[in-house]
């Protein structure tokens, strides 16, 4: 009995076949009463096809795949009796020239731990699931539902993040014991979401999982496909959502990858102009070619609907949108009609993005796009791509390229902190600072910042809450909320001692005290794309370097006034224009002693008195009620003591 039938091959053949996963590959069957594995492998130029491995002592020869029909879409076929889970093959592709190339499953789920690079039988499809819960709320939401919720990724490479000391496997936490320590920390530090790097095998640990040889299986570095469902389900009983980097621009060389797979250009475009990057030495799918569309859409779908993850960031869509990304003149292809667009990878985004959403509602596709491409996350029926959300790379570019200016300067660039607001309506934007922003050189979040360590410390302090403050989902990378040292590195565990130093522990406890109110409050995420959820106070006020703006709820009863000083310098009585005649309760102040470590500033300690508490206990329930003082364009306003480098969050 066929598994691939001919009904399985025309879907294929019309990248439709979205359970891809669940006929190619190895999986185990039972045959006239005898157990055993169906391997299927897509070699459609091959002239022979083998698989081998444990199941017969790895006898090249000995079991010959069969075509299945129709013979020209090129899927071969064998049951194996006696062949177990557990046990690792390959296949062994005899070209049209007679060469013979030894390759892993490009459909396993699951692959020796590197440096081998053979597959392993095994079986993704009975883990017992109890985040019901999860699930069912997901699949309630609409498109409005996600828009309007709170989204803080912690950006996380699972083999960096902390290790075991002293071990001779390297000391990677297991995807259990993550369930265990990374769920609880991201938990308590007030995350919604986790954003895992590099989860889809790959060999090379430099490349940090972008260079991706298994698409369908999880990195055995960490466990095996049931821990890593464990680890997601461990996640949705916690609230916490489950965010994986995907990789469907572009797969490495490795001989037993999917390069020049039967011989020929199966994967990627035959033409080098088209089909490599020789920037990263890589080779391009081919998205013209359907069954090549149906390998990523089945890779994409298998990840949501069988692993239950949240969401997939697609890496590097620049790259598959342009034609001459990387490249210099002679060698790229215009398209059709003579430009730079890859009109098919246009098309696949189009095809993708609504399958994965229109099938999985509650889910997110988020594009790392680093251009002006126009409608990233508009819908189809607009020309637009229909991902859920962009990352915002030219807001992260401006943040970084302002913070790292010594404060005397500000001044000049004050339009680089305003700037994204002038566009934040024209896609659903997710602010980033991630891994990119802190290797090869680029420092460290912390010592990017200018002046000597105190003032390193309140400038990112200053930095998070504007960021935090600001229109747009969050996405802080892993490290940065304790203010690492070091850049990061795939080859260590985070410096975690730091927090044993008041200062790293104090950004830490700030870092936590953002993303709670957050969560907290629905002015801050429920209107991130429209100008009804963000209003300047004062845009204008370079020569301070000083910020103050609104964000707004939905009803209206729920908005909070940000006011950041940039520089060193005090304004004791800083005066700032507020929209209406209330009371303005102060509820975050970079200056409370849990931040410092010093002493109640003499006016709130006046504030308190009159209050009848010390200070301490009064700290955060200070109200400032506004006058009619006209100030900032505004009718009412109050003053309020604003510290060097400080910021005051206020509700009204």
């Amino acid at each position: 009995m066929c598994n691939f039938t001919a009904m399985d091959c025309y879907l294929f053949g019309q990248a439709t076949h979205y359970d891809i996963y669940k006929k190619m590959g190895a999986h185990l069957a039972e045959r006239k009463g005898k157990k055993g594995v169906c391997f299927d492998v897509w070699a459609p130029h091959a002239k022979e096809v083998y698989v081998f491995g444990e199941f017969n002592d790895w006898n090249e020869t000995s079991h010959e795949m069969k075509r299945v029909e129709p013979e020209t879409m090129g899927v071969y076929e064998l049951f194996v009796p006696g062949a177990q889970k557990g046990q690792m093959y390959k296949f062994i592709i005899v070209t049209e020239q007679g060469d013979k190339l030894y390759k892993a499953d490009p459909y396993a789920n699951y692959a020796e731990l590197r440096p081998g690079t053979a597959s392993i039988i095994t079986d993704i499809e009975h883990f017992t699931w109890t985040d019901k819960e999860w699930m069912d709320k997901r699949k309630a939401k609409s498109d409005a539902d996600v828009y309007s919720s709170p989204m803080s990724i912690y950006e996380c490479h699972p083999g960096s993040w902390m290790r075991h000391p002293g071990r001779e496997d390297e000391g990677f936490y297991t995807y259990r014991e993550l369930a265990k320590s990374l769920i609880s920390y991201v938990k308590t530090m007030g995350y919604t979401h986790i954003e895992l790097m590099g989860i889809s095998e790959y060999p090379f640990d430099g490349s940090w999982g972008y260079q991706v040889t298994g698409y369908y299986a999880p990195t055995s570095r960490y466990g095996e496909p049931e821990d890593f469902a464990y680890f997601v389900d461990q996640c949705h009983k916690n609230n916490i959502g489950v965010i994986l980097d995907w990789v469907p621009a572009h797969f490495p060389k490795d001989a037993h990858g999917l390069a020049n797979f039967d011989g020929t250009a199966t994967y990627e475009y035959a033409d080098p102009r088209k089909g490599e990057h020789p920037d990263w030495g890589t080779k391009i799918f081919d998205y013209g070619k359907n069954e090549v569309k149906n390998f990523l859409i089945g890779s994409a779908l298998m990840w949501i609907e069988n692993y239950h993850v949240d969401g997939l960031r697609v890496d590097a869509v620049a790259s598959m949108l342009y034609l001459d990304y990387g490249k210099n003149d002679g060698q790229w292809v215009p398209n059709k009609f003579g430009g730079n667009k890859n009109l098919e990878a246009v098309e696949f985004f189009k095809h993708i993005n609504t399958l994965i959403l229109g099938r999985n509602h509650g889910t997110v596709m988020i594009a790392e796009e680093s251009t002006a491409w126009p409608k990233v996350t508009g819908k189809v029926e607009d020309d637009g791509l229909n991902f859920s959300y962009k990352w915002n790379m030219g807001w992260m570019h401006d943040f970084l390229d302002y913070m790292k200016l010594d404060p005397y300067f500000r001044k000049n660039n004050h339009n680089k902190m305003t700037f994204a607001m002038s566009y934040n309506e024209s896609e659903k934007y997710i602010l980033v600072l991630s891994h990119d922003e802190v290797v090869h050189l680029k420092c460290s979040m912390l010592n990017k910042m200018p002046g000597l360590e105190e003032d390193k410390f309140k400038n990112l302090m200053a930095g998070y809450a504007f960021m935090m403050g600001h229109c747009g989902k969050k996405l802080l990378f892993m490290g940065q909320e304790f203010a690492q040292k070091q850049e990061w590195s795939e080859e260590r565990e985070l410096d975690w001692y730091l927090l044993e130093n008041p200062e790293h522990k104090k950004i830490q406890n700030w870092v936590k005290e953002l993303l709670h109110l957050y969560r907290r409050n629905r002015c801050l995420y429920e209107l991130d794309s429209s100008w009804e959820g963000f209003e300047w106070i004062n845009a204008n006020d370079a020569d301070r370097s000083i910020f103050s703006f609104i964000r707004k709820s939905k009803d209206g009863k729920n908005n909070m006034l940000f006011v950041i000083n940039f520089t060193p310098v005090e304004r004791p009585d800083y005066r700032v224009g507020v929209p209406k005649h209330k009371t303005y309760q102060l509820v975050l102040d970079s200056e409370d002693p849990k931040f410092t470590g010093k002493t109640v500033q003499e006016p709130v300690k006046k504030a308190a008195k009159g209050r009848g508490k010390t200070a301490k206990q009064s700290y955060k329930k200070l109200d400032y009620k506004a006058v009619k003082s006209e100030c900032d364009g505004r009718p009412f306003s109050f003053a309020y003591p604003l510290a060097p480098y400080g910021v005051a969050v206020f509700k009204y």
